[in-house]
């Protein structure tokens, strides 16, 4: 595996002996220190993608990713990702940390969403009721180098579009976007001082605006319109009836359905005291005004399939509806090749990287552990949240919602991270652009030959998958 190196003079001191800190430099300096890692990390050596004689198999690393998941469920993972090249790569985040490790690093960290792709941004309501579009699944954050959320997201793009049947020139285009509009805008808060920074978002009401033409403002003007009707009070008649005289989840195997164990409903109710503790005082008093009523897991996503996930339903004295997910937490995929996290609890580790990233978060993000050590993150099922599609997308789509991931990005690591040393390495130009453009359809290559692998392995036997209709 490459050395993943440091850049240089980048001095650290101490903080009360808690942390460590960037000792102070000037925007010059920093800038002067991003172009020298040119020398020893080419922007063009990005460009390759040669897999190793060493690289593991990619089942065995899948195989290994389901240790400690409720096996019954773990046949739907594999049905999920068996539909397509794309929805493997969103279910084989573990598979990419192991190969994008092997790639040259410039050694710059930044909070790492660690599963960055097109899916993994969205729209979704602030504390304030404002639709924003942000980074939204953050399972697998950690400090890490940047240019890994990058190249990751980048792939997307490019197997995406193939799934969209758009070529391979005309997904590189959207690939390039990608990468530009996350160059020019993390050069532009380079610029802006911290708290500039921390106050920009991209609102819905700016992407309206933004649009090139009428027909494009008025799908977003409907995406947003659908979007604000995507809260508890519609889901909850959707997965809700009445048992003997009390509201109950209702069973819908083998995506929801209740534990049957005797003493879940005692660790559940210690589970939610200890998840009290992690809000701030003002959200346990909006905490307090709920009640639970019932509890029932509930499988979700590609990736999450197999951790316990569960939901809960809350109602406060008028009968208002709450729902909130319970995701439980493993290690990062991350942290074998960027180093552990300084939270011990992995929910927590979610929560705060979260918190670290986005604009803005849920009021009900919190962390706990349950009475058997598994770690949770906590978090409203549904609150405006939804994705654009992936699939099925005109070339012109794709190059559009590219351009805005990359846009997000960029704001979501100059929170965290030195955007003047990363901009001084990317430079104006486009070099660092066709280097990830290269990049990403040898990887989109290499997903496919992965897929191709997985589809064997379920027809030989190997692996048993369950695909939904």
């Amino acid at each position: 595996m490459e050395t993943v190196m440091k850049a240089p003079g980048k001095a650290k001191a101490k903080v009360n002996n808690v942390a460590e800190v960037p000792a102070l430099r000037t925007r010059a300096e920093r800038l002067v220190a991003g172009q020298a890692l040119r020398d020893s990390v080419p922007r063009s050596s990005h460009a390759d993608w040669i897999p190793s004689a060493q690289r593991r198999n990619p089942i065995e690393i899948l195989e290994e990713s389901n240790q400690d998941r409720l096996p019954e469920l773990v046949p739907i993972r594999y049905g999920r990702m068996l539909r397509s090249p794309f929805t493997f790569l969103r279910g084989s985040a573990a598979l990419m940390a192991y190969d994008l490790a092997t790639t040259p690093s410039t050694g710059l960290e930044v909070q790492a969403c660690g599963d960055c792709h097109l899916l993994n941004f969205g729209l979704f309501a602030t504390p304030e009721r404002n639709l924003v579009f942000d980074l939204n699944d953050f399972d697998e954050t950690l400090p890490a180098p940047w240019e890994w959320d990058l190249k990751r997201l980048a792939v997307s793009v490019a197997v995406s579009g193939r799934d969209s049947h758009v070529s391979d020139a005309d997904s590189r285009k959207a690939v390039l976007e990608c990468v530009r509009a996350y160059r020019e805008h993390l050069r532009d808060y380079s610029r802006m001082n911290p708290l500039e920074v921390w106050y920009t978002r991209l609102d819905m009401n700016t992407l309206i605006a933004m649009a090139p033409d009428e027909k494009v403002r008025k799908t977003r003007q409907q995406l947003a319109d659908k979007a604000r009707q995507r809260v508890v009070e519609n889901l909850f008649p959707k997965i809700a009836g009445e048992v003997a005289g009390r509201r109950r989840l209702v069973d819908q195997p083998p995506l929801l359905f209740h534990v049957s164990d005797p003493g879940f409903e005692e660790r559940v109710r210690e589970a939610l005291a200890d998840y009290r503790q992690s809000l701030s005082d003002e959200r346990r008093v909006l905490l307090d005004r709920y009640h639970l009523e019932d509890f029932a897991v509930k499988v979700v996503g590609i990736g999450s399939v197999g951790t316990r996930c569960f939901i809960g339903l809350f109602f406060d004295e008028e009968d208002h509806p709450l729902i909130l997910q319970f995701k439980e937490e493993r290690r990062s995929v991350l942290e074998p090749y960027a180093g552990k996290s300084h939270y011990d609890n992995q929910g927590q580790r979610v929560v705060m990287g979260q918190r670290l990233m986005q604009s803005s978060s849920d009021i009900f993000l919190g962390w706990l552990r349950g009475q058997r050590g598994y770690d949770f993150f906590v978090r409203q099922l549904r609150d405006m949240k939804m994705s654009a599609p992936a699939e099925g997308v005109s070339p012109a789509r794709l190059k559009r919602y590219a351009g805005l991931c990359g846009w997000t990005l960029a704001r979501a690591h100059a929170k965290s991270g030195d955007a003047t040393s990363i901009s001084g390495y990317l430079g104006r130009g486009d070099a660092f652009d066709e280097a990830i453009g290269t990049f990403a359809l040898a990887y989109a290559d290499q997903t496919e030959r992965d897929h191709a692998a997985l589809a064997k392995a379920v027809s030989t036997g190997r692996l048993e998958a369950l695909v939904e209709e």
